[in-house]
This record gives C-alpha cells, sequence and structure tokens, in this order.
C-alpha cells in the first residue's frame, strides 16, 4: 500500500488538500474516511466535491442523512455512517450499489463497514487545536501525483 501524509494547518488547507486528492478520482472509486468526530473529515470531503465541479456548500455533515448524492463532473456520493452506532452489515444498507457504482463514493466512519474493500483509504487525526495530519493510503501510481509520499 502506498501512502502520503500532509499537515494541514487550517480549514482551508484541509479543503485544498482534499480537492487535490480529488483531481486524481474517477468514477468507480471509493474513499473511506476516518477520523474522530471534529477532525475534518467533512471538510476535507468539500474539497473533493470541488474538484468534481459540485459547490463545496452542498457538502454537510449528516443529521438524519446517511446517502446524499451530489451531480457534478462525476457523481459523488457521500455517505455519512455518524449515526449508526455499531458496525453496520452493508448489504443490508444496500450501500454495495453506491461504493461499487457509477461515481466516487466517499464514506465518514468507514470503521463502521468492518472490512469492506475500498479504493483509498484516508485517515485524518487532530496533532493540536489547528493542524491536522492527514493520511492518504491507495494506488501507487495514483498518489504519487500528490507527493510527501513513502511505502508503507
Amino acid at each position: 500500500m502506498y501512502v502520503i501524509e500532509i499537515l494541514s494547518s487550517d480549514a482551508l488547507k484541509t479543503i485544498k488538500t482534499g480537492e487535490s486528492f480529488g483531481r486524481i478520482l474517477q468514477p468507480g472509486d471509493s474513499v473511506f474516511i476516518y477520523g474522530d468526530l471534529g477532525a475534518g473529515k467533512t471538510t476535507f470531503i468539500k474539497g473533493i466535491a470541488k474538484a468534481l465541479d459540485i459547490h463545496e456548500n452542498e457538502i454537510t455533515s449528516a443529521s438524519f442523512v446517511i446517502i446524499a448524492e451530489h451531480y457534478g463532473r462525476y457523481p459523488l456520493y457521500h455517505i455519512d455512517l455518524y449515526r449508526l452506532s455499531r458496525e453496520v452489515d452493508i448489504v443490508d444498507l444496500g450501500l454495495e450499489e453506491y461504493i461499487d457504482g457509477d461515481g466516487v463514493t466517499v464514506v465518514e466512519w468507514a470503521e463502521r463497514l468492518g472490512d469492506w474493500d475500498c479504493t483509498f483509504k484516508v485517515n485524518i487525526s487532530v496533532k493540536n487545536e489547528s493542524d491536522r495530519i492527514i493520511k492518504i493510503m491507495g494506488e501507487r501510481d495514483r498518489l504519487k501525483r500528490l507527493g510527501n509520499d513513502r511505502e508503507s
């Protein structure tokens, strides 16, 4: 697995990092995002949306919506599993049609899916009050375009 790590000092840098990452995504890709509450997962997804020609204001944290569909250059399926209190069976929720679908699928709180395969994993961790460490894991050839890389 190939890994890049980026230090983000504010929300704007997190959005820009998501946007750069979003430019390498293509239909059929699934991105599983991990991180504590308030780490910046939704902010990162706003950047992915921008790269897909979707206005970032369309991307919001879930209230009671598990799946939000957005349409730009490719469909973006934003799945937020925060409200689910336990590991879920992806088949029971019907998520496989999105994850294996025709758009780009991003899943927040992906640890609740168990061992489902994805194209990229993103872990956003809080370093201090303003700084975040964004670690992106996945396909070497595509991630090399983002820089800040290392083998893992």
